[in-house]
């Protein structure tokens, strides 16, 4: 039968799930997505991932179908239909089937999706060369909160990053401040303060950023949230992405300068690896 894929309340072969070609999500990017790390057969701070995802259905006026209370059982289902307790889990909502043109009529049924995909070892990744990509975010974006399927600036970034040998790129705001990387966020070591952009600045506040502030409280480092141009960045003792997918990523080359690697990022993505382990 091949992977299922949860499709508007449904668990379908992959190659049946399909939806109409004027869904809006299709047409104009108008929904939101959440992307999580299953482990052991559970998906990692879901509980999180679905609050930010009920927020950001709240402000474009799209009212999911099912509750997240539904939307767990549905999630265990897959997984355990799927038989892939180690995973990468994928939600979106989008409005649904409309009409052309950008103005929502308020008679769209939304669509809702929940697909796997193979997860990556949880050993900790190789370090990546980050470059400091051409594309803006801007500075005070109501929409920068919530992850919405519209991410063809990250598209373009990571696409750019490819372009020159790079394996992630860095987004500025429009302000020319550190915003987040194309696909997650970025910290910064300043002596032994564990540093990060500040959520206004224009980048999504990830959930595996929340998960690192929490342990750095649990070590005991000191935690700093500051808008910084990249210039600044050369003087850190250390640098590291956060995401779901691949969780704590050490960064080795920035705007081909090498990076020294810091054993407080080692310490960082040890505990959360064992966090993970652990759930």
């Amino acid at each position: 039968m091949g992977v299922l894929v949860f499709l508007n309340g449904q668990f379908l072969p992959e190659a049946q799930a399909v939806v109409p070609v004027n869904d809006r999500g299709f047409l104009l990017g108008d929904g939101l997505f959440e992307t999580t790390r299953v482990i052991h057969g559970k998906p990692f701070r879901f509980a999180q991932h679905l609050e930010r995802l009920a927020r950001g259905a709240e402000f474009l006026k799209i009212k999911s179908p099912f509750k997240p209370r539904e939307l767990e059982k549905f999630a265990a289902r897959l997984i355990a239909e799927n038989k892939m307790p180690d995973a990468i889990l994928r939600l979106t909502l989008t409005r649904g089937p409309g009409g052309r043109g950008y103005t929502p009529d308020g008679k769209s049924k939304p669509t809702i999706v929940m697909t796997l995909h193979p997860a990556p070892p949880l050993e900790n990744p190789a370090g990546w060369n980050l470059i400091t990509s051409s594309f803006r975010i801007p500075a005070t974006d109501p929409l920068s909160p919530f992850k919405t399927t519209s991410k063809i600036l990250h598209v373009m970034a990571r696409a750019e990053a490819g372009e020159r040998g790079a394996d992630e790129a860095l987004l500025l705001n429009t302000n020319g401040e550190v915003a987040e990387t194309a696909g997650g966020n970025l910290f910064w070591v300043r002596g032994k303060t564990i540093c990060t952009g500040p959520a206004a600045g224009g980048g999504l506040p990830g959930v595996t950023r929340a998960v690192v502030l929490e342990i750095c409280t649990a070590l005991g480092l000191e935690t700093s949230q500051r808008a910084i141009k990249p210039e600044a960045l050369r003087n850190s003792a250390g640098l590291f992405v956060t995401q779901s997918a691949l969780g704590i990523v050490p960064v080795a080359a920035f705007d081909g300068t090498p990076v020294t690697p810091s054993p407080l990022v080692d310490q960082i993505a040890r505990a959360y690896r064992e966090m993970l382990v652990q759930f």
